[in-house]
């Protein structure tokens, strides 16, 4: 038996693959979203490089924000792939359809996760009431790949890279989240302040475009594709450049600010901080374990899981879901 997770990320689509039901051992490849989109590479056929495609029990997927569905539902009876649309929500490339297309037309068992949105009932009924959208779909498998890993109950999950959000756990359940265009910066994305409010009245850019430069790359003054950003502004980081070195601290703050928020309105006493993203489990060039440290002051316990979590944390869903579970994280299961 081999179970399967996906991971729609915003530079890739990374997979998770169990053997045997060998959680400690999870193996895991990832594709280029612009590869799949033009049709390079197909997910199937790296699938089928590795594993029996008749041997997948289940694939548990990840898709764009999730918005429209607040259950884990089998792939059949999702409409719209799940969203209610992809407008305003980051960079659209369209390798993540490709991506979802292909398991779609194949007879493998899929179910997809939902999202954390408005209409989530497992959450605080004050975050649904507050925010329209918390999280998108692969932050619920990146908790789970937390809460396996780490058996804290109740714990701030902080996933960091392309953007960031965090996510508040207690008793085992997700209460709730903060989404990227609200709260702290990721490298590419962040909050939407005063002055880009006035950029999207001006009509100097769409609000997309501005949540799209909100993160550290405004303040490092770098440009490219996505998938590069990051590497620009750890090399500036890496030389000492004054704008580099602000960007990767400015973000770190805001995440710590955003932690210390969930933190303080939790009724419960955290367990620790899981760091994940391909940020938040960097050690070199940089140690954001060791500089969010600077901010949290060493208060909370940290666990460090690789940026791989959320396809991961797919995987070990689709398997526990395969072996009867009918809650995930407070998330129902309707399969």
């Amino acid at each position: 038996m081999t179970f399967v997770g996906m991971d729609h990320g915003t530079t890739g689509i990374s997979f998770g693959i169990i053997h045997n039901e060998d959680i400690e051992n999870v193996e895991v490849f990832k594709i280029d979203r612009e590869d799949s989109k033009a049709g390079k590479v197909s997910a199937i056929g790296e699938l089928s490089k590795r594993i029996d495609l008749e041997s997948i029990s289940l694939l548990a997927m990840t898709y764009g924000m999730g918005d429209g569905i607040s259950s884990i539902l089998p792939l059949k009876k999702v409409k719209n792939k799940g969203i209610l649309s992809i407008n305003g929500a980051g960079k659209v490339t369209g390798g993540g359809t490709s991506v979802y297309n292909e398991i779609e037309k194949s007879d493998i068992p899929t179910v997809i996760i939902p999202g954390l949105h408005k209409n989530s009932p497992s959450l605080d009924k004050r975050f649904n009431a507050a925010y329209s959208h918390q999280a998108s779909s692969e932050k619920v498998s990146i908790s789970y790949n937390a809460y396996i890993s780490t058996k804290w109950e109740n714990m701030v999950v902080a996933d960091i890279s392309s953007n960031s959000v965090n996510i508040l756990i207690e008793d085992g359940k997700i209460r709730g989240a903060i989404d990227a265009c609200l709260g702290a910066m990721g490298i590419v994305h962040g909050p939407i302040d005063l002055e880009m409010i006035r950029y999207i009245d001006e009509r100097k850019v769409t609000a997309n475009q501005a949540f799209s430069h909100a993160g550290a790359v405004k303040i490092a003054e770098v440009n490219g594709k996505v998938a590069f950003i990051k590497d620009k502004i750890l090399e500036k980081y890496r030389s000492k450049d004054p704008k580099g070195v602000l960007a990767i601290e400015t973000l770190a703050m805001t995440v710590a600010m955003e932690i210390y928020s969930l933190v303080g309105i939790s009724n419960k006493k955290i367990d620790g901080i899981c760091l994940t993203g391909s940020v938040g489990s960097m050690k070199d060039p940089l140690d954001f374990e060791k500089l969010l440290n600077k901010f949290l002051k060493n208060r909370f316990n940290t666990k460090i899981l690789p940026s791989s979590s959320g396809a991961v944390g797919s995987a070990q869903i689709a398997l526990d879901i395969y072996n009867g579970k009918k809650d995930i994280l407070g998330i129902d299961v309707r399969v």
